[in-house]
């Protein structure tokens, strides 16, 4: 029997966390009107796709670049906070959360790289 791959676990929290910033990023379509100029046409489809971005990026969390793809979502979410000062916000507020998962990988790695940790081989996720 082989020993279960931890890094499968910590794939699960990354799409799990980008779901829920999919929903943040849709819930600020309903707020976007209360900015004048945020609800251009240009506004709702940016938002709209990122929604959408951030949903398919969670599926695709098993390839080896699925994790860069979700940091570059991120730093697009924080720069839709010029079109939605609020969207900023929490963009921060999830690049903080991205930031305690991006040191509880590091932590992971290391125990593996380690030994204390059953596993296959140390690879990036």
């Amino acid at each position: 029997m082989t020993a279960p791959d931890p890094m499968k676990g910590l794939r699960g929290v990354y799409a799990a966390t980008l779901t829920l910033e999919a929903i943040v990023v849709g819930l600020a379509l309903l707020v976007l009107p209360k900015f004048g100029e945020g609800a251009t046409p240009f506004g709702v489809t940016a938002i709209a796709a990122l929604a959408v971005a951030m949903v398919v990026a969670a599926g695709l969390q098993r390839r080896p670049w699925g994790l860069r793809l979700a940091l570059g979502l991120q730093a697009v979410m924080i720069a839709c906070g010029l079109l939605v000062p609020a969207l900023g916000v929490m963009g921060v507020v999830f690049a903080l959360v991205w930031a305690g998962i991006l040191l509880l990988r590091r932590d992971l790695m290391g125990k593996m790289a380690r030994g204390e940790l059953p596993s296959q081989q140390v690879r990036e996720p």
